[in-house]
């Protein structure tokens, strides 16, 4: 008589999600030099712009390190998103990390919250970091009511696009030992060009246009509005925030990126 061996129950689809979502915050947490290096980042950058450029913007008042911080935000978010999440991505894909795990009773959907459950945790974490070294080192204005309400929004929509962005560059990567190489490279000039690190109304006019077609561009603007007075929205193209438009542009993005997603993200490849 032979025994048979009954397959492994499905899991549940919030209990695997859950489990994974710890699972890629203790590999992170383990792994000391990629913590290390991703919470040192962005502080050493922005104690030494704000530093060096810490005079005021214009007539308005505003001095640079407080737009800065708002640009460091919207970096960190989209970094977390985009150049952390699709080398990491396209290498689980290439070492069978998702072929192993295709094979588990695991519903392939938890393995998606998992990465969306660590960039929703990291990002804020170490924008939460920037915030009290702007606030403890250079006296940057913490944002009121409403502009905690639209730093939440803006940053949810924000990691959200950019999250599903960094899954569907992932797809076009076919040499995961470069990727890092050649996602950073785009992200760098793409953080230049919207406003991130530079006034963006100083920016010439087609870079501008290039800039406005990007999230990165639209993300930086409303959380511009969340730290930076109301009086500063004149220095910005338009003369006002455009928080509809922020939302309408990361929402399309978003959207974009959920249909790249859906029609070309597989968790079972072949090596």
């Amino acid at each position: 008589m032979t025994a048979t061996t009954d397959p492994p129950a499905p899991v549940g689809l919030l209990v695997a999600s859950a489990r994974r979502v710890r699972i890629e915050l203790l590999r992170f947490r383990r792994t000391r030099e990629q913590v290390i290096f991703t919470f040192a980042l962005p502080v050493v950058r922005y104690i030494l712009l704000a530093t060096v450029l810490d005079d005021e913007i214009g007539q308005t008042g505003i001095e640079f390190n407080q737009y800065l911080l708002a640009g460091l935000v919207a970096s960190v978010a989209l970094y977390v998103g985009v150049a952390d999440l699709a080398p990491m991505l396209a290498l689980e894909k290439s070492d069978g990390t998702t072929k192993r795990l295709a094979g588990t009773p695991m519903p392939p959907a938890a393995y998606v919250i998992g990465k969306l459950g660590y960039v929703l945790v990291l990002a804020p974490v170490q924008a939460a970091v920037l915030i009290v070294l702007g606030v403890a080192a250079f006296g940057t204005d913490l944002p009121d009511a409403e502009g905690w309400f639209t730093l939440g929004w803006v940053l949810v929509l924000g990691l959200t696009s950019a999250f599903l962005l960094g899954i569907a560059i992932s797809t076009l990567i076919s040499n995961p030992k470069s990727a890092s190489s050649v996602v950073n490279f785009p992200f760098i000039i793409l953080q230049f060009i919207s406003g991130i690190w530079f006034i963006f109304g100083e920016l010439p006019g087609w870079l501008q246009g290039v800039g406005s077609h990007l999230p990165h561009r639209w993300v930086a603007l409303g959380l511009r509005s969340a730290f930076l007075p109301d009086s500063f929205a004149m220095v910005e193209p338009g003369g006002t925030w455009q928080l509809g438009n922020v939302a309408l542009v990361l929402g399309i993005w978003t959207l974009g990126g959920l249909a790249v997603v859906m029609t070309r993200f597989r968790l079972r490849t072949e090596r």
